[in-house]
């Protein structure tokens, strides 16, 4: 790991580059290929637009999350990124799902073979009740089919399920390298490690299984085409000691990283947010990933308030800035900008990525692309 000056200007490099992502004319490269000259680290293109925009689990708002119709859509409205979040089946491969427990977002609950399988555990403090996909191995995993995880929100999305199978990483780098080429640009993949301490300790650990496929995919590169994000710091400074690749640390609302939580010693979100606790994050992050809240709070009125000292904080501290998550619908929107009664309608989406984009974020985590894409072009790439 490096230390000290040399580290700092090479993280300094990596935000950089990771900050660039593309369109350039190439896509990632097979296992072990070494990359074009125009393509090493240091040298990604730094006339793309800016800030970036993640696919949300894909195009969450249109297609059922975590599926090959959500990524390919993001990827083909123009998403940057796309974005796994990463648990473990029963033979140590990782897949794509929002949680371990799959009850509400594949069809398990009526697949009678595995009706013995329900249970209930305690992940990170809390008890769940449903089936766990550390419970299954990936073979059991294909024969089930994904559904939309927000069926009252999104009832379009409902006409999709049953259609899509569970997505190992392997398939979404496959997927994203397909459409990369297709496409003419590099479509980056930003996985999300989830319940890393908990996963750890019932002995199916992530980043192990994340680093292995990252390197035999020729992706541990600090030009940005990946960027590794989690929750819980631990877990990220496994990463960072292991891989050359961004590092995005996720920080919540309240209470603190479970793996805060589980040994009682380590930063709340609140300090998390602090100028100190930034400081510390900049030793093995590039990012931090911030509930959008915390970068502008609604005001008692309604209205979008004025920027927290957020963003700048952390620009100061060397790290970039990417709020999540955005979304059309009315009910995730402050109240001043929801449009009609009806919680599911869309209100002025546009006017809140506009403040957002005006408090100088890095990027949007967005689960409708193409209104982030459109928020992003009515201004100049900065």
């Amino acid at each position: 790991m490096v230390s000290g000056s040399v580290r700092w200007r090479t993280r300094t490099a990596v935000l950089a580059a990771s900050a660039a992502l593309l369109p350039l004319l190439v896509a990632a490269g097979p296992a072990g290929a070494a990359p074009p000259a125009a393509d090493r680290p240091g040298r990604a293109d730094r006339s793309a637009p800016a800030p970036l925009v993640i696919g949300h689990r894909g195009a969450a708002g249109y297609r059922p999350e975590h599926t090959a119709a959500s990524y390919e859509l993001a990827a083909r409205m123009g998403a940057d990124y796309i974005e796994p979040d990463l648990v473990p089946t029963r033979d140590g491969q990782l897949v794509s799902r929002h949680e371990n427990e799959i009850g509400g977002t594949t069809d398990v609950a009526s697949r009678p073979e595995f009706a013995g399988r329900r249970t209930t555990k305690t992940i990170d403090g809390r008890q769940v009740t449903g089936w766990f996909t550390e419970d299954f191995t990936l073979a059991e995993l294909k024969t089930l089919r994904a559904v939309e995880r927000l069926p009252a929100v999104r009832q379009r999305n409902t006409v999709y399920n049953g259609r899509y199978q569970i997505l190992t990483l392997q398939e979404i780098i496959d997927l994203a390298a397909r459409l990369g080429r297709e496409q003419h640009r590099r479509i980056g993949v930003f996985p999300e490690t989830k319940h890393p301490t908990y996963f750890r300790s019932i002995g199916l650990p992530l980043e192990p299984r994340l680093v292995a496929t990252l390197r035999r995919n020729g992706l541990d590169r600090s030009d940005g085409r990946v960027i590794v994000q989690s929750f819980e710091p631990s877990s990220l400074r496994l990463l960072d000691r292991s891989l050359r690749v961004p590092v995005w640390q996720a920080i919540g609302t309240t209470g603190a990283p479970y793996d805060t939580v589980a040994p009682g010693r380590g930063p709340t979100y609140a300090q998390m947010t602090t100028p100190a606790g930034l400081k510390e994050i900049s030793t093995y992050a590039d990012w931090i990933g911030p509930d959008k809240s915390l970068v502008i709070r609604p005001a008692a009125d309604g209205t979008l308030g004025a920027p927290t000292a957020l963003v700048k904080d952390a620009h100061a501290a060397g790290l970039r800035v990417g709020a999540y998550t955005f979304r059309n619908e009315n009910q995730f929107l402050p109240a001043a900008l929801r449009t009609g009664a009806n919680p599911n309608d869309y209100g002025q989406a546009l006017a809140e990525y506009d403040a957002f984009l005006k408090a100088g974020v890095d990027a949007l985590v967005t689960d409708n692309p193409d209104t982030a894409l459109a928020a992003r072009a009515e201004r100049p790439a900065r």
